[in-house]
């Protein structure tokens, strides 16, 4: 979700000021490559320390990374992590400090996009200013991760993790949640031997995915990977713009942040379940 979310929010220390030409309507087309801002895309250093970007090796009898096969890389929140719960009930607290009416699941997934700022000035009219920006977003975080350590992971997410680590095929990890987040809740659930690369952000994250994504798959391309046989999973129109941009394919799963009219504007696969999902990408990279 890239957003998905709740951790994918920025930070109390980051601006929320977006140019007001940079918002997207309700129900974005999928921009051409050129359409990420080349300042969203910075190039993995090449000696970036490991605990960076908490590099997961890949088990002993698993597969090679990078096989022949095709390579998936997965969104976390509102993907694998059914969090949406947890990111409506901290949505409407921290919009509850300003006097704004509580969203419902639907209204908040015709709503949602990604940079978060704009989601914000869609609710409100305007974008929030820096002080209104700090109190929602600690009061977001503060009710996210107290409601997020009890989500679970989607139904049917840990035996499809198994199922595609055991033919052999490699998959990883991609997500703006605060990377220091991510890694131990995705331990907690016990499938960090699953992916052989797991990134959470460590930067600003009122950008796209995108930059992301670039840095992901430069640091799996020693082990063989590559963009034109990589499909990313994820629940967010932003997850499709981040895969057309590097040369990959996306398939967009409706369990999460946005309504499933918002993700058929992408222009990509969309399923209703994740074991639909990982279907679809199969066929998309073949």
């Amino acid at each position: 979700m890239t957003a998905s979310s709740a951790p994918d929010r920025a930070s109390a220390s980051a601006s929320p000021s977006v140019p007001a030409s940079d918002v997207v309507p309700a129900s974005p087309s999928l921009p051409t490559t050129d359409a990420v801002p080349a300042s969203d895309v910075v190039p993995a250093p090449e000696h970036a320390p490991a605990a960076a970007r908490d590099l997961v090796p890949a088990p002993e009898q698993g597969p090679a990374p990078g096989s022949a096969g095709p390579h998936l890389v997965w969104d976390w929140n509102g993907t694998l992590l059914h969090d949406i719960d947890a990111v409506i009930a901290a949505t409407n607290a921290s919009f509850a400090e300003f006097g704004f009416a509580p969203l419902t699941l639907e209204e908040y997934r015709d709503l949602y996009v990604v940079p978060v700022p704009k989601f914000y000035e869609r609710i409100m009219g305007r974008l929030p200013t820096e002080a209104e920006w700090l109190v929602m977003d600690e009061t977001f975080h503060r009710h996210y991760w107290a409601a997020a350590e009890t989500a679970g992971l989607t139904d049917g997410a840990r035996e499809l993790l198994h199922d595609w680590q055991r033919q052999g095929l490699s998959q990883s990890l991609l997500s703006l949640a605060p990377h220091d987040r991510l890694v131990p809740l995705v331990r907690t659930h016990g499938i960090s031997e699953r992916f052989v690369r797991v990134d959470g952000r460590t930067g600003p994250s009122h950008t796209s995915k995108a930059g992301h994504l670039v840095r992901h798959l430069q640091a799996l391309a020693p082990t063989g990977v590559t963009a034109s046989r990589t499909v990313l999973i994820g629940d967010a129109v932003d997850d499709a713009r981040a895969a057309a941009h590097v040369g990959a394919r996306a398939v967009l799963y409706t369990g999460g942040s946005h309504s499933r009219a918002s993700l058929e504007s992408a222009g990509v696969p969309v399923v209703d379940t994740l074991a639909d999902a990982v279907l679809a990408a199969r066929e998309l990279a073949e």
